[in-house]
């Protein structure tokens, strides 16, 4: 049976030739219900892929040839636009449409007790967290032993992302309502990790007002090819290749990514509004006196003890950081869209987002994997994300990806994260709908 294959799938744009580009693309100014609802895929047959091909030209920019599953499959390629029901004939769905439900509808699911935050509640798991960090360490320093230190440093790095999470729900207000307690407790989880809170806050604000824009969005978004192809070889190898990527973090905080300008530092930068200078230089400083407190112990304890200490673990943290917020937003099997233009809205946007699973370790990073309804409604505490997902499922319907789960341990989510930074390099310049294009020579 023949099939459609897209080989490369670049955007929608007004109905136009394109030079140079064998491919025709239009305006997707169509009522959501006519986008969602192409129906069911024509039985077999030529003639019915061939006008499968037609529907999709009038929508999506794509190379105009049909290709066969034989073909296809010799190729190891498939469409990034045609799910698993549509490979076996079934009822079509594109995760790029404009979803058949609003932002209201999904809201109304969810138990309104899901939005009810705990300030006592949310202090508890401060209190574990740091408890918990404060004993790995003592233990560690005790015992000091080489059998000993690769385990701390696995465990420590991985409550320094618990104490992260945590901060990150004070940037959100979903830890309390009361912003001086939200302000102070994440001054101190983000401080005592190296990050500076306020910055941090306010482009990570900014990444879930604009998520999934490709120009607009603030964390791991895609490099349009124009700007991909103008970075050097070695720039292009030290992001797209492991275990590089897994260390970007202190450099996004001091330089963003390539194509963005400004430091999480500098009150003068372009991330931040005038009136949120004051909040720079508090959480700078805030930073600055972190350095020097570690400056100071590792002139009383030694440079080789702060290394196996704090050191090492904070690179497990930053590892933990970039690999999870990386695969919030890529590595699905069938490739999700990103938007421009009016194409994109805040509801089509979260909705690339994706839930993970990680096994035990849900709980010690505060289900921070359970993305989806996160990015719709920051708003609502972290214990109560894994409920209010529940209740909105009925609602997302294909739109939700479930996780794949990963048992025990997530050791899977490396090789779904090593897959899509050899495949996913950069999205068309044009277009308002682009999913990721690879690079060959890159592969």
């Amino acid at each position: 049976m023949a099939r459609l294959v897209l080989s490369e799938c670049c955007g929608l744009a007004p109905l136009r030739l394109r030079a140079g580009r064998g491919a025709i693309a239009a305006q997707s100014s169509a009522p959501a219900a006519a986008l969602s609802a192409s129906a069911a895929l024509p039985p077999r047959g030529p003639a019915a892929a061939a006008a499968i091909h037609r529907d999709w030209a009038l929508r999506v920019s794509a190379p105009t040839r049909l290709t066969s599953v034989v073909e296809e499959e010799g190729k190891g390629t498939s469409s990034p636009l045609l799910g698993e029901e549509a490979a076996a004939g079934g009822e079509f769905f594109d995760p790029g449409a404009a979803p058949p439900f609003g932002l209201a509808e999904i809201r109304a699911a969810i138990p309104k007790h899901c939005w009810v935050k705990d300030p006592w509640r949310s202090m508890s798991y401060v209190l574990r967290d740091v408890l918990v960090v404060l004993g790995l360490a003592a233990a560690a320093a005790r015992i000091d032993s080489w059998l000993v230190w690769p385990l701390y440093w696995a465990a420590q790095g991985t409550m320094f992302w618990a104490l992260f999470v945590l901060g990150h729900d004070c940037g959100h207000g979903s830890f309390s309502n009361n912003a001086k307690l939200n302000s102070v407790v994440g001054h101190i989880l983000h401080s005592s990790i190296l990050v500076p809170y306020n910055g941090w806050r306010i482009s990570h604000r900014t990444h879930h007002q604009n998520h999934g824009h490709v120009e607009k969005d603030e964390s791991w978004h895609p490099l349009p090819e124009r700007l991909y192809k103008s970075l050097d070889f070695m720039t292009r190898k030290l992001r797209f290749t492991m275990p590089f990527p897994l260390l970007a973090f202190p450099l996004y905080l001091f330089k963003r990514s390539p194509g963005k300008a400004g430091s999480h530092f500098d009150p003068s930068s372009e991330l931040f509004q005038p009136n949120e200078k004051k909040d720079i230089i508090t959480s700078t400083a805030s930073w600055l006196a972190m350095v020097g407190v570690l400056a100071g112990l590792t002139f009383v304890m030694g440079p080789i003890q702060m290394l196996k200490l704090y050191a090492v673990p904070y690179l497990v943290f930053v590892a933990w950081l970039d690999m999870v917020t990386y695969l919030h937003h890529h590595g699905h099997e069938d490739k999700l869209p990103w938007y421009r233009g009016k194409e994109w809205s805040y509801l089509r946007g979260g909705l690339t987002t994706l839930d993970r699973d990680y096994g035990w370790i849900n709980n010690v990073h505060h289900d921070i994997g359970t993305h989806v309804i996160h990015h719709l409604f920051p708003q609502i505490p972290h214990y109560h994300l894994i409920e209010a997902t529940e209740a909105a499922k009925p609602v997302l319907g294909k739109y939700y990806k479930e996780p794949k789960k990963s048992g025990p341990l997530p050791l899977h989510l490396f090789g779904v994260l090593s897959e899509s930074l050899k495949q996913d390099h950069y999205v068309s310049d044009t277009g308002d709908v682009v999913y990721y294009q690879t690079d060959k020579k890159m592969t």
